[in-house]
């Protein structure tokens, strides 16, 4: 990287990241997971380390957390609150120990005593004690200056307004305001009854609980508080880090009952380890382990940079994997009468998700890796992919273990005998399915969420839940009735707005979003309609070939159905005939007939010659955040130029357009030397070929 590169990268990535210390501090609202966050500041700090000129004052890496809002008083800390410094591997935490010993010049034979406690992921708070009572609650803010959230840190149970026992005083003590998950998942199931705001994970509802501007709502969110430090002070109840935390219970506080003293880096990794893998067990969030010098004297000695104490570090978890127990699995079955067995979890945080579920695949899956109830599992989530279970801890696998059994009979009411197929590639891999098709309750109301999501029909409002319960009561029993749902409730004895969670406005709305899609383009059409196999891309195909669905039709009820579309690119016989068996089905053919009654179908726009397409030939890929367009724009707008859009990045891929918060993408593109642009760049080549396309 050059001088001139690494201002325009360093400027770039200081942007990204006060954005996302604003939504993460200040709106509880967080757009990434903490791993694609570090990773982002791991690079900010990389080029400050290779380019010193470019720290300032105002730099992130001097910084700490971010402003405190209007909406509260503000206090300033006697003490800073500073933040920690992270470890990512054990070659992290040797550096951090040798740092210590070289600052010291501490022989490597001399011991040094270290805690070790878990990491919350809260929100970082401090309570001020003077002669023993609560005068002032602050949160962390910018480190030198906080909110003032007295009022309602009162409320918290966990913490003392009076303290007991011999006190100094005057103590300010820290800790960290979090919620369990049962509280969590409580909390959530409230708000979604109300029509309330859902929180992404405990974190989030904290802040969010902590920072209300009526304490009486405070009060009645399931808040608690760990103590494990302190900032102002007249005298401190013992000399080692340790102690003065284990005096803080004396006085009526919740401390960590895994806080740790270790003699030595192998004890600490330890320590590490086991509650990583206990993680879940533990009800609450943690994301990594904290380190301390236990003796006060040395972490006096061995101070402050300019934003972390040097004496502490936090070796983080990784951020995309977490342990925790298999407590059941369910068995769904989705619209093509897959039988897909689902892992109910523990639920754990990971990649700053809450996980309650995770793919099992298939029977064949659970047989090789032995996944049983009760037993101890290793989940990984990356980016947007469905979470999955990647090993199993059979040394704490419970006695009474027994393999899982896969069902031979449908769990719909109707019973129905399931079909084993042969899949990928020699039909090295096999699914169970459903041979109910759509005399199956559960295939059916999956095929009406499938009609209605975001890109088919996409029709606001009409969500899993109501859809669900349409289906259940006999409202809506096929994609054609949603269309007529407005004028059937209008005659309906007992209309919608009369039933509990469902006002007036909220059906009218309903059924607005409804009329808004009685005309839909032809690919849509074609992807809504649930055909095995059809995805985006092929429907997409389909529609830019044929035209109209009226000429797609014909063709695909024609009598070499199958031969004649298998021979359109980008279509082969797999598709070809899942497409011919879809129209050959008497009641599939009633489906789309009633559906062309309520529905229009525009036809689809011929696109321009590929090869004087201004993009032909191109292989684009789009990851991170992207501002200015939507992912489908960004994705029209390329195939429109001539350009093919793909997901993944290989050596095929020609270009790469990365926003803020890319990663394993961007990554993999810049080791293979693919052209990178960010999004002004790809407006530009917008902009360049404005008209060309048609």
């Amino acid at each position: 990287m050059t001088e001139s590169e690494a201002v325009s990268e360093h400027a770039r990535l200081e942007g990204v990241l006060r954005g996302h210390d604003t939504r993460y501090f200040e709106d509880d609202a967080p757009e990434i997971s903490d791993g694609e966050y570090d990773a982002l500041k791991q690079r900010y700090l990389a080029i400050e380390a290779r380019f010193p000129a470019l720290v300032t004052a105002a730099s992130l890496s001097r910084r700490v957390g971010a402003a405190p809002s209007a909406k509260f008083g503000k206090v300033r800390h006697r003490v800073a609150m500073l933040s920690l410094d992270n470890a990512f591997d054990e070659s992290d935490v040797d550096d951090f120990l040798a740092r210590i010993r070289r600052f010291l010049d501490m022989p490597a034979d001399l011991p040094l005593n270290m805690t070790a406690e878990p990491k919350i992921d809260g929100l970082s708070c401090s309570l001020r004690y003077e002669k023993g009572r609560l005068v002032v609650a602050a949160t962390r803010g910018d480190g030198a200056e906080g909110e003032n959230v007295t009022a309602n840190v009162a409320t918290i149970a966990t913490v003392p307004a009076m303290l007991a026992g011999n006190y100094p005083d005057v103590i300010e003590v820290r800790g960290e305001i979090y919620m369990r998950h049962a509280d969590f998942a409580a909390l959530n199931q409230q708000q979604g009854e109300k029509g309330d705001k859902i929180f992404a994970n405990p974190r989030n509802a904290a802040a969010g609980s902590l920072r209300q501007l009526d304490p009486a709502i405070t009060a009645a969110r399931p808040l608690s508080f760990f103590a494990y430090s302190w900032g102002d002070h007249g005298s401190l109840p013992g000399d080692t880090q340790f102690d003065v935390v284990q005096a803080f219970a004396s006085w009526g506080f919740a401390i960590n009952p895994l806080m740790r003293r270790c003699a030595s880096r192998d004890e600490m990794l330890d320590v590490y380890r086991a509650i990583e893998r206990d993680r879940a067990r533990l009800g609450y969030d943690i994301d990594g382990v904290v380190y301390k010098v236990d003796d006060l004297a040395l972490q006096r000695q061995l101070g402050f940079v300019s934003r972390s104490p040097r004496w502490a570090i936090a070796h983080k978890f990784s951020a995309e994997k977490a342990a925790t127990i298999l407590r059941a699995i369910d068995i769904q079955v989705g619209r093509t009468g897959a039988l897909t067995p689902v892992a109910k979890l523990e639920p754990v945080t990971v990649g700053g998700v809450v996980v309650a579920n995770a793919t099992l695949h298939n029977e064949d899956e659970i047989k090789r890796k032995d996944v049983r109830i009760g037993d101890t599992v290793v989940i990984q989530r990356a980016g947007d992919v469905i979470p999955q279970i990647v090993s199993v801890d059979l040394a704490r696998r419970p006695a009474d273990s027994v393999p899982f059994a896969f069902p031979e009979t449908c769990p719909c009411p109707l019973k129905t005998a399931i079909v084993r197929e042969a899949v990928g590639s020699g039909g090295s891999g096999a699914i169970k399915r459903c041979s109910g098709e759509l005399a199956c309750p559960f295939q059916r109301v999956e095929h009406l969420k499938h009609f209605c999501s975001r890109r088919a029909f996409d029709i606001e409002g009409f969500g899993d839940k109501l859809i669900e319960r349409f289906f259940a009561d006999g409202r809506v029993t096929t994609p054609a009735e949603i269309f007529t749902l407005s004028a059937r409730d209008a005659a309906s004895v007992s209309p919608l707005r009369e039933e509990e969670g469902l006002g007036d406005l909220s059906v009218r709305n309903l059924f607005a979003a409804i009329e808004a899609r009685r005309e839909i383009a032809f690919e849509r059409f074609l992807y809504a309609l649930g055909i095995r196999h059809v995805g985006e891309t092929t429907a997409k195909v389909v529609a830019r070939h044929f035209g109209s669905f009226a000429a797609f039709r014909a063709a695909a009820m024609a009598e070499h159905a199958v031969a004649s579309l298998s021979q359109i690119d980008g279509i082969g016989p797999i598709v070809a005939e899942a497409i011919s068996a879809f129209f050959h089905q008497p009641a599939n053919i009633l489906m789309v007939d009633d559906l062309l009654r309520v529905v229009d179908v525009a036809e689809a726009q011929k696109p321009a010659s590929v090869d004087g397409a201004p993009l032909a030939g191109q292989v684009i890929v789009f990851t991170g955040e992207l501002v200015a367009f939507s992912r489908d724009e960004a994705r029209a707008k390329a195939e429109r130029l001539g350009a093919k859009v793909t997901d993944s990045v290989s050596k095929k891929t020609t270009l790469v357009v990365a926003g803020p918060g890319a990663g394993s993408k961007l990554k993999k593109a810049q080791d293979l030397g693919i052209a990178i642009l960010d999004e002004a760049g790809w407006l530009n080549v917008v902009k360049d070929h404005a008209g060309l396309s048609g």
